[in-house]
């Protein structure tokens, strides 16, 4: 049986690491937690499910992906996040690739779950992840907040089945504040590109997002859920080319000692 080195990269991470390491008891033959120096008691939780952990200062999501694959003994590896746990389903997948393995990367469903409802439409499922890799054959690729391991040319991918959990926001006000981080940071990112943001794009791609996700991917059939996440997604849009057009306005204004 092939050998499995489960990585997971924190910041305060207390809160959900219980449920993440529950989940990988008899799938996982290490795990390896890359930490950026938390201040809660993610390293207690840590030491109390027998993980290896790494601090290191983090600088971007790709290169902290990087060097946390360096980390790992084996070079089968399950990238997983802290808020996410393995359902039964997927883990079985898994352990019967480690019994026979016949791909070098492996895509699998994310279904998340928002205020205590699961997700199936607004454009949030099936959020597929490759997630499963052998590290010799690709590596972390994206910008600042949109990392994904890339397999290399010629490399082959596979599917599991069962679905990677995400719990990914307890509270409406919790989105919106991660809203405002996020949109910073594609901002930045769209800046350092050279994307420009016309305005008409501030205006109609905050609409299309809420027609997409809303009707298009049926968003109505979550309910009251699918209406909040639809609604904060289009105002996300909307803060992002207006903080991408504030970039350059800044730019382009003389600076007055």
């Amino acid at each position: 049986m092939e050998k499995l080195s489960v990585i997971i990269i924190t910041l305060n991470e207390e809160e959900n690491l219980v449920r993440c390491l529950s989940s990988l008891k008899g799938v996982a033959d290490e795990v390896v937690v890359v930490d950026s120096f938390s201040t809660d008691g993610t390293l207690d939780v840590c030491r109390r499910y027998g993980a290896r952990v790494v601090q290191h200062t983090f600088v971007d999501y790709v290169e902290q992906h990087r060097f946390a694959d360096t980390q790992a003994t084996y070079d089968l590896i399950f990238s997983i996040d802290a808020d996410e746990a393995l359902s039964d389903e997927l883990a079985l997948s898994i352990l019967k690739v480690k019994e026979h393995r016949d791909f070098d990367g492996y895509l699998m469903n994310r279904l998340a779950n928002y205020c205590g409802k699961w997700i199936y439409h607004s454009g949030w499922y099936p959020d597929r992840k490759l997630r499963l890799y052998d590290r010799r054959k690709g590596r972390w690729e994206g910008v600042k907040i949109h990392e994904s391991f890339v397999l290399k040319p010629g490399a082959e991918t596979g599917f599991l089945k069962g679905d990677l959990l995400h719990y990914s926001y307890f509270s409406t006000s919790q989105h919106r504040q991660k809203v405002e981080n996020f949109t910073t940071l594609m901002a930045a990112s769209y800046f350092e590109q050279k994307i420009n943001a016309p305005v008409w794009k501030v205006w109609f791609s905050p609409a299309l997002k809420f027609i997409m996700g809303y009707f298009v991917k049926m968003g109505f059939l979550d309910g009251r859920a699918g209406w909040q996440i639809c609604t904060i997604s289009a105002g996300a849009t909307y803060k992002k080319y207006r903080k991408l057009r504030k970039f350059y306005q800044q730019q382009k204004t003389p600076q007055i000692s």
